[in-house]
């Protein structure tokens, strides 16, 4: 496997903090793409179960309640484009002679599927439900003091199909668990500002300051050049000539319909058209792409993180007696969300492109993805709380001192980002 190896630059020093962070969680970007290639399909990465054993919290606390938000589980492809475009382009290329027998080989494959396909589109898969219901039974199996003796949840979801199913899954799930879980779930234009603010139909949207990547300024520091899709294309047409759409969108059509096919049951669709390997010597590239997308609206979540700080803290004072609250939304919304929160450094926004890679990657914004906020209640009172982040099951770094890592003091917490809420606004 070829990987880009990143340009030797002088460490600023936000960049040595980005990697004292990645050196005391154990991660290397490079060596976790290359243990699952997979991965390099990035935000159509299907959610993976395989994560280390939690951190025993500290003597004398007990779980007693959790704020989650989660993305749907797997989807077909989100636009219908995608499809439409393929039928087309395929049709007309088998008819014409103009495929390879690789080529003729997918067509008939994608012929056999393309009716569910279109059928499907932007749909919640088999696979998307199955994986919310694994994260729930992991979350009850991991805190099972906050659901043993059952309990009110609030449940809130977009109003888009696949996000409802994905909470209907989620919470039959829990409930299977514990018949004594009492769960109330919403899809409603009053609970948007919590889950997706940014929805034209939600009555509180409002305007938030864009941010703007630093990498973006600084682009000839990265010296990759993409042109997997140029060389994808001649492996299915013996020519493009007379053909609908061009050379680049051909090959970004072929790539994206390729990360979609576990999403959707059909792994071996397309043979050896694209290789996992190829995406992973790509996804250096790919990623500084999305760390665009998700770092600038990351101020829009904001109405979400003061959900999370609201429901929380009525919950620490007697106020309210839920043991969970579930969001279930969109990568538009997690991804930016954890940028917002700065999980495991996301938002220390790197001047030198060859270091996004460090504070982010794109395959903890996949399918079913989600970031879990466990509370844990100690003897001392009301303020003797401490709260541990998980991200996609993963014990996550947030960017404030502790000497109990992962755990945090809920009071610095709450502070922390109370504050980072005010600056913005």
């Amino acid at each position: 496997m070829t990987i880009l190896v990143a340009l030797t630059l002088t460490a600023t020093a936000q960049e040595v903090s980005t990697q004292g962070q990645q050196k005391a969680l154990g991660m290397n970007a490079l060596e976790q793409l290359k243990a699952d290639p997979r991965r390099s399909y990035g935000t159509d990465y299907p959610y993976s179960f395989d994560v280390p054993a939690l951190t025993k919290a500290p003597k004398g606390y007990t779980p007693f309640y959790i704020s989650h938000y989660g993305r749907h589980g797997s989807r077909y492809y989100w636009n219908s484009q995608l499809y439409q475009q393929l039928d087309t382009l395929l049709s007309v290329a088998h008819r014409r002679g103009q495929l390879t027998a690789e080529g003729e080989a997918f067509y008939e494959r994608f012929m056999v599927a393309k009716d569910e396909l279109k059928t499907g589109v932007s749909e919640l898969t088999d696979l998307g439900w199955e994986q919310h219901q694994r994260i729930a039974r992991t979350m009850f199996s991991n805190f099972p003091e906050v659901f043993r003796r059952g309990g009110n949840v609030l449940a809130i979801s977009s109003l888009t199909g696949r996000c409802v199913l994905s909470m209907a899954s989620f919470c039959e799930e829990l409930t299977q668990c514990n018949p004594k879980i009492e769960i109330r779930e919403q899809s409603s234009r009053f609970t948007l500002d919590g889950v997706v603010p940014g929805d034209r139909q939600n009555p509180l949207r409002r305007q938030f300051p864009r941010a703007h990547a630093r990498w973006e300024q600084h682009r000839d520091l990265f010296q990759y050049k993409d042109d997997l899709g140029r060389r994808v294309v001649p492996r299915v047409f013996t020519s493009t000539d007379s053909l609908p759409g061009n050379m680049n969108r051909i090959g970004e059509d072929l790539i994206n319909l390729y990360t979609s096919l576990p999403s959707i049951g059909h792994v071996g669709m397309m043979g050896r058209i694209v290789t996992d390997e190829e995406l992973a010597a790509r996804w250096e590239s790919s990623n500084l792409g999305t760390y665009s997308w998700v770092f600038g609206p990351q101020n829009e979540q904001i109405p979400i993180l003061k959900d999370i700080l609201k429901k929380a803290e009525a919950v620490i004072n007697g106020q309210s007696d839920r043991i969970a609250d579930l969001r279930f939304g969109h990568d538009t919304n997690l991804g930016p969300l954890t940028v917002l929160m700065g999980l495991n450094g996301a938002d220390l926004d790197p001047e030198d492109p060859n270091e996004v890679k460090n504070v982010y990657q794109n395959w903890q914004t996949g399918k079913a993805s989600n970031v879990q906020l466990v509370f844990y209640r100690g003897k001392k009172g009301a303020e003797d709380v401490l709260v541990k982040c998980l991200l996609n099951g993963v014990e996550a770094r947030l960017p404030m001192a502790t000497d109990m890592f992962p755990y945090y003091k809920w009071t610095a917490f709450r502070d922390f980002y109370t504050s980072k809420i005010n600056k913005i606004n």
